[in-house]
């Protein structure tokens, strides 16, 4: 029986992940990396910390250094054509320091920025001079950032007041656009809202599911990031990858004692079966 080579005609989309590295491949850089491929792109990472964590949360966190940290990223950038930057858990201030200077150098290049503070249980997952370094360095160079209402109100520095104004600080302080979730707030059902500078430039609505999960903003902004890069308008990206983190939780699968894991490959197995 002979075989034929296959060779695509034009290779992936090529997104660079900032992020942590979580063993159970629920959430940082696995998840990202899993959603990436699901979604058509190939992965590149430059990890920022290495995580001890499990479906139940951040027991232990331990950041690259930073010239490592950048020593990986600038490789990728110096053998590969980029689509789009994916930024989660940088891990330390200066690991923040170096990825603001090397998205600067690429300013053509769309960047997401998933600003995680805190694990899904509540672990902290950034200090206060990561959190400067974010606002002051890295939401000037953000297309997109994708903060839950906690980290939307910690950032922006808006304990009070409505979505729209806290979507308005962000967008002052630098991001071109900002999806704001809804999962913790008592909507029902979830809301989503992007803004951008002239206001609000959408509202979708999903339905609340009643799980708790492990990288659901990982997998959000990974698939935003993933539609960029292959072209999509920044309304076509973060409405798709809406929904396909919508259809990954509801077909999330429990493999721990803790959260669900979204189960990115939920296309592939329904094709399947």
């Amino acid at each position: 029986m002979s075989r034929t080579a296959f060779f695509p005609q034009k290779p992936p989309p090529v997104v660079l992940i900032f992020a942590a590295s979580d063993p159970v491949s629920g959430a940082g850089a696995q998840a990202d990396m899993l959603t990436l491929a699901a979604l058509g792109c190939h992965p590149a990472t430059a990890i920022t910390a290495l995580t001890v964590q499990d479906t139940t949360g951040v027991h232990d966190n331990y950041p690259v250094r930073a010239e490592r940290f950048a020593a990986q990223a600038r490789a990728v950038l110096a053998d590969m054509p980029v689509a789009a930057f994916k930024l989660g858990v940088l891990g330390s201030a200066e690991n923040a320091q170096v990825a603001a200077d090397i998205v600067a150098d690429h300013p053509i290049i769309p960047l997401v920025l998933d600003p995680v503070l805190t694990s899904g249980r509540g672990d902290a997952l950034a200090d206060e001079a990561l959190i400067d370094v974010l606002k002051t360095r890295i939401l000037p160079c953000a297309d997109l950032i994708t903060p839950n209402i906690p980290e939307a109100r910690r950032l922006s520095g808006c304990e009070t007041g409505d979505f729209a104004r806290i979507a308005a600080r962000l967008v002052a302080l630098g991001a071109r656009h900002v999806l704001l979730t809804g999962t913790h707030t008592a909507e029902e059902p979830v809301r989503n809202r992007l803004y951008d500078a002239s206001g609000l430039v959408e509202k979708n609505d999903w339905s609340r599911l009643p799980d708790s999960f492990h990288g659901s903003g990982c997998t959000l902004a990974a698939a935003c990031a993933a539609y960029l890069a292959r072209g999509m308008t920044m309304r076509e990206a973060t409405r798709a990858a809406q929904d396909f983190t919508w259809q990954s939780l509801a077909h999330a699968f429990a493999p721990g004692r803790g959260q669900r894991i979204p189960d990115r490959f939920w296309q592939q197995r329904h094709v399947a079966a």
